[in-house]
């Protein structure tokens, strides 16, 4: 098969949608993704991301198969300090899936001319969409935290023959010299958005970014820069990504054995999995890290004060029981805080991700329901 067919597969694998342009899908055809994925990595294969190990000179089918499929390539576990191997379940750096890039970029819509500033170099194929979609005329500058990523991220930009500035640092800070910026692309999970990338964009500039406040899958959120040097914008759509180093949550404090052995008649698994505006109404009332794991026919949730490793609440759904389990490290009543955010939002008529917005000013972030002036959650 030629990589022509193989590209072609692949766009056909993403599904269709507004926000995947046929200038982005374009765009991908005319820059391959190949150059740009090692040659033995971890393929996350699918929606289910099914483990498989990569090798491209023991099995050249399996690696060009994965590699023009709508899957996740890990590149990197434990930021460089561990082996990629079966079972590595770190991932710290990636090629993202196709579709999810479509997505962005989609959201995006860089257009010939514009400078672009990219938070997050890591392979460096969506730096090179970036400079084939704003053309010779535009500029991409990519920053990428990691030295030896952006080391081999410049190598793979060069083969495929694309020419970004590249900077090693840490992008929340952005880069104020090569601004004003027209688009932003984030390609890392942020939590708090810094205020620089909308003090060094144009107004009229678009900000596009996975927000992943640590509860549930992250969420796109586009922002649009104002002539008041603020940034509004919606949620539109799915989007997670692994962290921007600077605002992975804390690891929580090991148990003490001075917390609290309590009930709740709520099954966790109504956080676990509820829907998209509920994660984020949770999100914005209780600024909570909640996570949660599937074990056999068990659901552990977590949840943990972001500022206070020491404070955090482990809820266990088990089978059959009328009542479940709760303990309580600290003394801030974190499952009560979580499900009262849940309940509150059913009370609003359970509002979608679409409904919901945030904005962006000096003195920090604030998301809102509907209306920015009126419906100001946090």
């Amino acid at each position: 098969m030629s990589i022509g067919q193989r590209i072609d597969q692949t766009i056909r694998e993403i599904p269709p949608a507004a926000q995947r342009t046929p200038r982005v899908l374009d765009a991908m055809r005319a820059v391959p993704r190949h150059p740009f994925i090692p040659a033995y990595a971890q393929a996350l294969l699918g929606p289910a991301e099914i483990e498989r190990m990569i090798d491209l000179d023991a099995d050249p089918d399996t690696w060009w198969d994965a590699v023009y499929s709508d899957s996740v390539i890990v590149t990197q576990v434990d930021d460089g300090a561990g082996a990629i191997k079966p079972g590595a379940d770190t991932p710290t750096s990636s090629a993202s899936a196709p579709s999810t890039v479509a997505d962005l970029l989609g959201w995006l819509n860089p257009e010939p001319g514009q400078r672009v500033l990219e938070i997050g170099t890591g392979t460096g194929w969506t730096a090179a969409l970036l400079s084939h979609l704003v053309g010779e005329r535009g500029t991409v500058t990519s920053i990428e935290v990691d030295a030896t990523v952006a080391e081999q991220a410049a190598k793979n930009l060069a083969t495929a023959g694309a020419r970004p500035h590249l900077i090693v640092a840490d992008g929340a800070g952005g880069c104020a010299q090569r601004a004003p910026y027209d688009r932003v692309h984030v390609t890392c999970g942020i939590r708090d958005v810094p205020y620089a990338w909308v003090e060094q964009s144009r107004p009229g500039a678009v900000i596009v970014l996975p927000y992943c406040p640590g509860l549930g899958n992250g969420h796109g959120l586009r922002l649009v820069v104002m002539p008041d040097a603020t940034a509004h914008g919606r949620f539109t759509g799915f989007a997670a990504y692994m962290m921007m180093r600077s605002q992975r949550p804390p690891t929580p404090v090991r148990d003490d054995g001075g917390g609290r052995d309590l009930t709740t008649r709520i099954d966790p698994r109504t956080i676990a999995f509820a829907a998209p505006g509920a994660l984020l109404a949770m999100a914005a009332l209780t600024g909570l890290q909640v996570t949660y794991k599937q074990q056999d026919d068990q659901v552990l949730l977590w949840a943990m004060d972001q500022d206070d490793p020491g404070i955090w609440t482990l809820v266990v759904h088990e089978p059959g029981r009328a009542e479940f389990e709760v303990y309580e490290l600290g003394d801030r009543p974190l499952w009560d805080e979580v499900t009262d955010a849940y309940f509150r939002w059913v009370s609003w008529g359970e509002p979608g991700r679409d409904r919901f917005g945030m904005t962006v000013t000096p003195e920090g972030q604030r998301i809102w329901l509907d209306d920015p002036e009126r419906g100001r959650l946090a």
